[in-house]
């Protein structure tokens, strides 16, 4: 229930395009084989697949691949903001962040994650009904 979540009164969040969920550590964003073929028909594909400039396999699953100083290979650096050339089609991982049960499980946990995202806590207001539904979502 909302009156059990620390966020029940909602929480800001605005993108401010400074790129820094789509940099840094290594790590993982996460494709399934449907956003990949979406994102192939954005670029202009017609095999419907990327490759290994833009996609590795890790396991069983994809992952968008990183260039080396740790950007999203997607990820356009111009003009002091940071542009997702692959918007329209990202990943449901990119889409629900910073929605993440990692970021909502605790008040610190947000305040962690805010402090490389200058984006939350300010800008609009998700109330919680808006934040579970993004926090739940398995598809696009």
């Amino acid at each position: 229930m909302a009156g059990e979540k620390w966020y029940a009164q909602g929480l800001r969040f605005s993108c401010t395009q400074c790129g820094n969920c789509c940099s840094g550590e290594p790590g993982y964003v996460w494709a399934t084989k449907e956003e990949i073929s979406r994102i192939a028909a954005f670029l202009g594909r017609t095999d419907g697949w990327l490759d290994k400039q833009h996609l590795r396999r890790v396991g069983l699953r994809y992952s968008l691949t990183e260039k080396p100083d740790g950007d999203c290979v997607f990820l356009k650096r111009e003009n002091g903001k940071s542009l997702c050339t692959i918007y329209d089609v990202r990943p449901l991982q990119c889409r629900t962040w910073p929605f993440w049960d990692e970021n909502l499980r605790t008040p610190e946990a947000w305040d962690a994650a805010h402090v490389k995202c200058p984006g939350m806590n300010s800008g609009k207001h998700h109330d919680y009904v808006q934040i579970e539904i993004t926090r739940t979502r398995r598809s696009w």
